[in-house]
């Protein structure tokens, strides 16, 4: 594939966005440098998908810079199918690849390319309507990428989506960052999050903790313990047969089992802490 060129990062800074009484993003910092997969996790209402459309300018903040190319270099994923289900899988790539310039013999050629590489060229000729879950994702995917651009943004591009397919879905969104595009992706699968090479951590429009996956691991403190039965229910969780807890203070009980956190363990804990103790981690 052509390289989407470099650049300085593209991002927010000290973005602030509120609907009516609602704060969605307050001052909220992200780069999304080229070549790079900025994975935003967070709860329903974190604030991922006002971050992700204040990018694309379709929100516009109340405060803040927002940093972003010009629409014809910016590719858009929503969280719906992102494709027009009359249509067969052809005929959508077409017609994404028109509305941006692209015609004749290199319209054909990315669409062989695009096609051949997210495995859906015995699908060409297939409506979209007629897809499985997860090869329509695939097919929004595509067109959001099929004119090359510098900035991709996906709105949880694999949820509702089979595992196959989301390995597949993966693999062509690290092609798209190791071509040299800067890509943003929201995600609810905390498996995603981790194989990105920059993590946001929303809660309630604030980033509680953002960088690598290795430097969020490393910055986090406090104590989690798994038990059956919880000594403190608003500080615990469900993680399988048992219940995690979390000690901010390093203050386990000295019968409590102590377990080494990973990133699920890690953003609760965080967002406890915030609605909990009234801290902004």
């Amino acid at each position: 594939m052509t390289a989407h060129g470099a650049g300085m990062p593209f991002g927010v800074e000290d973005v602030s966005v509120t609907f009516g009484d609602t704060t969605a993003l307050r001052a909220v910092t992200v780069e999304v440098p080229a070549g790079t997969v900025v994975a935003v996790v967070g709860g329903d209402g974190a604030g991922k998908t006002t971050l992700l459309r204040t990018l694309v300018r379709e929100v516009s903040p109340d405060a803040g810079n927002v940093s972003a190319p010009a629409k014809a270099e910016l590719g858009f994923l929503p969280a719906s199918s992102g494709s027009w289900a009359a249509l067969t899988v052809a005929q959508n790539l077409d017609f994404a690849a028109g509305a941006y310039g692209l015609t004749g013999a290199a319209r054909d050629e990315r669409r062989t390319e695009l096609l051949a590489a997210a495995d859906l060229t015995a699908a060409k000729d297939r409506l979209a309507s007629q897809l499985s879950g997860g090869m329509r994702r695939k097919l929004g995917f595509l067109m959001a990428i099929v004119h090359r651009p510098r900035l991709v943004v996906l709105d949880e591009p694999s949820t509702g989506v089979d595992p196959v397919s989301r390995i597949d879905l993966w693999r062509l969104i690290a092609q798209e960052a190791a071509s040299g595009a800067a890509v943003i992706m929201s995600t609810t699968y905390l498996d995603e999050a981790e194989r990105a090479g920059h993590l946001v951590v929303l809660d309630g429009g604030e980033v509680l903790v953002q960088g690598s996956y290795d430097e969020v691991r490393a910055t986090f403190s406090g104590t989690v313990t798994s038990a059956p039965t919880p000594v403190r229910e608003e500080w615990s969780w469900r993680r399988g047969h048992d219940r995690h807890e979390y000690w901010p203070d390093d203050d386990a009980p000295a019968d409590r089992e102590v377990v080494a956190p990973d990133l699920e363990d890690i953003v609760i804990a965080l967002s406890l802490v915030r609605r909990l103790a009234g801290v902004s981690a």
